[in-house]
């Protein structure tokens, strides 16, 4: 599978900040690549670098097998930008906002009207058409700006957090959406905090901080890398800090945690946890309402990887 964007050594730097830190990685042709990071990971400088919105001290990317520059129209010209602040004119209704964007790369007329068409019902706006952006709600609103971005069927499409703020079910049809593109041969960088976004819809997942990347695989591949096994989490009503003392003791037992009658029990190896458990709270005559099992989450790789203090 050919390569839509390469790119080798990249590195950022502000004064004393080094954003971006001897980067590199590629993005398969076809695939929605899933681009993962804390805040200040350095995931807006990467992506601003590779779309020529900024000036780097070292690196190469190549876009398209051709050097990306700031006056590599031909290739800009087959990229949409879908950035998470909405970016369309509050004067001009929905047609008229994707007649101007999509005319920015399509130049004649009948080919624009139907890909504005075809960008209208992909986002799922066909009642809206005549309406004013300040007519909308949040999830239209991000569902216009979207259409805006991939009006002219770019090959290569940026999404960064399109789907902030808006409700569930503009959040599915954002995601279908998206998945659609895919299907339709676009490659595409997404940015996103909601893990489980990126679980229904990446094909791979890169995980940045610092500037470097930590890992990249598929979900499945990624979970692979966590330190925990299982998670068990049990329902029940009173449990005293000595029976939560014998719990820690367990066999495989990484953590314990007890709080408003839910205890969660993560295990860092072992085999039929789940039953053990149950054994144990039997044997100890401990009543419970429900039990499940869990795997590692993408959610719980990430946080190892990045740790679990609060960024700015």
């Amino acid at each position: 599978m050919a390569n839509v964007i390469e790119v080798k050594n990249l590195t950022k730097e502000y004064k004393e900040l080094r954003a971006v830190d001897d980067l590199s990685f590629e993005v398969r042709q076809g695939e929605i690549l899933g681009l993962l990071g804390p805040n200040g990971s350095g995931k807006s400088t990467t992506i601003n670098c590779i779309l020529s919105l900024l000036n780097f001290q070292k690196g190469e990317i190549q876009i398209f097998g051709q050097e990306m520059k700031p006056d590599a129209y031909s290739i800009k010209r087959d990229i949409g930008v879908v950035f998470q602040d909405v970016a369309v004119f509050e004067e001009l209704t929905v047609y008229e906002n994707l007649n101007y964007f999509c005319g920015l790369y399509v130049q004649d007329k009948e080919t624009r009207e139907t890909y504005i068409d075809e960008a209208i019902a992909l986002v799922g706006l066909e009642e809206f058409r005549k309406f004013r952006p300040k007519k909308l709600s949040g999830g239209l609103l991000r569902r216009l700006n979207i259409a805006c971005g991939i009006a002219h069927k770019p090959r290569l499409i940026f999404l960064d957090e399109p789907t902030v703020a808006v409700d569930p079910q503009s959040r599915n049809n954002i995601l279908d959406g998206i998945k659609m593109l895919r299907d339709r041969g676009a490659t595409i960088v997404y940015t996103t905090h909601y893990m489980e976004e990126v679980e229904m819809i990446c094909d791979r997942v890169m995980i940045l901080d610092k500037g470097k990347v930590l890992a990249q695989g598929s979900c499945d591949e990624l979970k692979k890398l966590a330190k925990i096994e299982e998670k068990v989490t049990v329902e029940v009503a009173k449990l005293q800090e000595a029976i939560l003392e014998k719990i820690r003791a367990l066999k495989h037992v990484e953590e314990v945690k007890y709080e408003d009658g839910v205890l969660s029990v993560v295990y860092r190896a072992g085999t039929n946890n789940l039953v053990k458990l149950i054994d144990f709270l039997e044997t100890e005559a401990i009543s419970y309402s429900k039990i499940y099992s869990e795997r590692p989450t993408l959610n719980d790789v990430f946080l190892e990887l990045t740790g679990k203090e609060l960024r700015d």
